[in-house]
């Protein structure tokens, strides 16, 4: 299908006045439905998992799959082009004189869009748009496109209407847009919860045995009690300097979370303000704590590529003495921290942002990772950009974007064999779940582990439920690997989410983490061993504390057995 950029005119004058486009602090916001009758149903997602997962057993399964390569000739579409039909979801040979697709949208329905683009010249930025049957304009996606080869965008929305709706292509260049193999499919909430579920026993559960033995014979009939205490799939929250001096404080942190990233404490303006004068007590301090809660820490950050957080004596620095600065300051942070964390944010923000590359040339990043490996080879090391899989209409970071410098920086010399990370800081206002899927869907395609890595929702009606959303998503999808939340606890307000209050009493942001981390975590009530002294279970991973009691032992035994990356123990008394 070929769409005249000139006939998209009046459609993009109508998208601006709509509100598509909304600044925020965080880039910008796609518009979403109003708050009545805009949510998604949490409780469905709990209570309703078995049953919606036997209602999907006949359904159309959901394509995880993404091509990031820009090829010469479009696969075919996804799901036969869902509620696209044959003519429209194949249509390069056969231009179409109508720059807009008419599709029937159900209530209560996910649907996850995909589509080869190119241009007929040159390059830029393609967006999709669908218009639910309630008047809104959702942008269900972008990527950066070009002649003489196809990309594939995925992405989607959410019709929480039932009628007639419109899907079209706007870009921010001249040239005609040329769209092939579109597919749109529907999916129910519940069938969309159902995959996730899915996901969960495939990915983050395994089915374990453990054999309990007393003098070298099966122990049968002997009542268990089985507890998560460490590893399986890391979920973790931001910490600020008050933990050190708070008991309360550390005894809330410390009972929920094993995996921890310090809000502010790491990073350069708070270990050098003033020249010269560095001071890591207070990033000592926390991750001694850390290290004594068995926590693991990930570094957070190297360098900030946002002019607005370099200290002012930084912003005046001439290159030669910016170089000298760079170098001594990921010396200092580097070397102290080595073989201490787990994952190292090596340029925060570098999609958004490029005061170092503005100063050092367009390889400073690349540089930067290079040497931070030299220090410090172990951990993960990552990007951390914001706005990737929350904002579509943010361009500046989109998923076609994020790899291509990712891809800059493993190309730079010495960089092929370094351990990489994705990482997305997922600051969600209202969440456009199936551009998050769709998004989370090409990231994964380039074969590295992924961490939601400063997951938070702004203040309102729904923030409860849009954060189930977010952590259910990033749980329920198989490439991501690791949450973080950004829910540091200050005395004076959060950032954006607290999960406390100030007396470390749950808000319903807390009881809602506290619920997932429950089900996450869950074992089955009253486990004893059979008549050959096994018992076998589906567990999530992780390692577990197992009490074992039986009348033939004077005391209970308590072993702690590695589940995460081993499918059977053995318990002997």
């Amino acid at each position: 299908m070929m769409i005249s950029t000139g006939k998209l005119v009046l459609i993009l004058l109508i998208v601006l006045f709509e509100g598509s486009l909304v600044t925020s602090k965080k880039g910008y916001s796609s518009e979403q439905p109003s708050e009545k009758g805009d949510g998604y149903s949490s409780k469905e997602t709990s209570e309703k998992a078995d049953d919606s997962s036997k209602k999907s057993s006949g359904k159309v399964p959901y394509d995880y799959s993404a091509n990031i390569e820009c090829i010469k000739e479009p696969e075919k579409p996804l799901y036969g082009g869902g509620i696209i039909s044959a003519a429209d979801s194949s249509g390069k040979k056969c231009p179409i004189k109508n720059s807009v697709l008419k599709v029937e949208l159900k209530k209560d329905h996910h649907y996850a869009l995909s589509v080869w683009l190119k241009f007929s010249k040159g390059t830029g930025d393609i967006t999709a748009i669908i218009v639910t049957p309630d008047g809104k304009f959702n942008t269900a996606g972008a990527i950066v496109a070009q002649s003489g080869c196809w990309t594939l965008l995925k992405g989607g929305a959410t019709s929480f209407a039932e009628g007639k709706g419109d899907l079209f292509f706007q870009s921010n260049s001249t040239a005609e847009i040329m769209a092939e193999s579109i597919a749109l499919q529907g999916f129910s909430f519940e069938e969309w919860n159902a995959h996730r579920d899915e996901v969960v026993a495939k990915e983050r559960k395994k089915k374990v045995k453990i054999t309990v033995e007393c003098g070298g014979k099966p122990l049968p009939d002997a009542e268990l009690s089985v507890e998560w205490v460490a590893k399986g799939f890391p979920l973790g929250n931001a910490m600020t300097k008050e933990i050190l001096d708070m008991p309360e404080y550390e005894e809330w942190f410390t009972k929920r979370f094993k995996w921890a990233t310090m809000e502010n404490e790491m990073k350069w303006y708070s270990t050098e303000y003033n020249e010269g004068q560095e001071g890591f007590e207070v990033a000592d301090k926390m991750l001694a704590l850390a290290e004594k809660h068995n926590i693991s820490v990930r570094g957070h950050n190297v360098f900030w590529d946002d002019q607005s957080h370099q200290m002012p004596w930084v912003s005046k620095l001439s290159v030669d003495k910016l170089k000298v600065a760079v170098a001594k300051h990921l010396k200092s942070v580097v070397s102290r921290y080595a073989g201490k964390v787990i994952h190292w944010d090596v340029v925060n923000e570098n999609l958004h942002f490029s005061f170092f590359e503005d100063k050092l040339g367009k390889d400073a990043s690349g540089e930067i990772f290079k040497e931070v490996a030299k220090l410090d080879s172990k951990p993960i090391l990552f990007m951390n950009e914001f706005n990737t899989i929350e904002q579509p209409c943010d361009l500046a970071p989109l998923p076609t974007k994020y790899l291509a410098k990712l891809r800059q920086i493993q190309s730079y010399p010495g960089n092929e064999d370094l351990k990489y990370g994705i990482g997305l800081e997922s600051h969600f206002d209202k969440p456009n779940i199936p551009y998050m899927r769709g998004s989370l869907d090409t990231l994964a395609a380039a074969k590295v582990p992924i961490w939601l890595t400063e997951v938070d929702v702004t203040k309102g009606p729904k923030q409860v439920e849009f954060l189930e959303e977010v952590m259910r998503e990033g749980f329920g999808h198989p490439g991501v690997k690791g949450i973080v939340m950004w829910a540091a606890w200050h005395a004076k307000g959060c950032y954006v989410m607290c999960l406390t209050d100030n007396n470390f009493k749950n808000l319903p942001q807390g009881d809602v983490v506290d619920k997932l981390l429950d089900e996450w975590r869950k074992v089955p009530e009253k486990p004893k061993t059979d008549s050959k002294g096994v018992f076998e279970a589906e567990l999530f991973h992780g390692e577990y504390q197992v009490t074992v009691k039986h009348e033939s032992l004077k005391e209970p035994i308590v072993q702690t057995v590695d589940l995460d990356s081993k499918s059977e123990a053995a318990i002997k008394a």
